[in-house]
């Protein structure tokens, strides 16, 4: 399947079918494309939490109870579930744990350039802590960022998902213990094989037109 193709034929998945798991070498694929997802100053401020058992899935639908109900099936009979979470804060050791990763993967040939990426980095970070003000905002955009590749990765897969925002993240963060690590949860995807059920597969896509969407200079 081409790129344009996939994009054509994905869409959000309304109803998962139980009992059906995806492949391990393709969730390793995702992972992967998670693992190498582009941010910001390679800031990466997210962590993946993944439920690819019955019980790990149960934990995460004790946030999608109450208003959020209708999501419970999806998170109950998908095959893995990924919570995507960000950091509280881009504090200290975050940024020394990055900076001394890219040191070990061979990314500065000098000492010099080592020292110009620290300082860069954290530019960006101050900026958003003391002039933007917007560092939990920044962060999230990197998730979202991580999101969208996992969803196209899915899809030339031709793996089934569902990108939810309707969740408790109090709720979540409580289940899965991220607050005590200093994390919060974002977006939950659901990865998986649709049902008969599945009412969204037969609806025609809708955009708006392109005209509306691209300006070309």
């Amino acid at each position: 399947m081409n790129l344009a193709d996939a994009v054509r034929l994905r869409h959000t998945v309304k109803a998962f079918e139980a009992g059906t798991p995806v492949p391990a070498e393709q969730i390793e694929t995702l992972l992967t494309v998670l693992h190498q997802s582009p941010s910001s100053v390679n800031s990466q401020p997210w962590h993946f939490v993944v439920a690819s058992t019955p019980e790990g899935r149960a934990r995460i639908a004790q946030s999608t109870t109450n208003a959020y109900a209708y999501n419970e099936p999806k998170v109950l009979n998908a095959s893995h579930v990924i919570a995507m979470c960000m950091r509280e804060s881009m504090d200290e050791r975050h940024l020394q744990s990055v900076l001394e990763r890219e040191a070990a993967d061979g990314r500065f040939r000098t000492p010099q350039m080592q020292a110009g990426q620290d300082k860069s980095r954290r530019s960006y970070v101050d900026m958003h802590k003391y002039e933007l003000r917007d560092t939990s905002q920044w962060m999230e955009k990197q998730v979202y960022l991580a999101l969208g590749g996992l969803l196209l990765g899915a899809a030339i897969l031709g793996v089934d998902a569902t990108p939810m925002e309707g969740f408790d993240s109090r709720a979540l963060d409580a289940s899965l213990g991220l607050r005590e690590r200093g994390l919060t949860s974002v977006v939950l995807v659901a990865l998986g094989h649709r049902s008969s059920e599945d009412f969204n597969a037969d609806l025609p896509k809708s955009r708006l037109p392109r005209e509306q969407i691209f300006t070309f200079i």
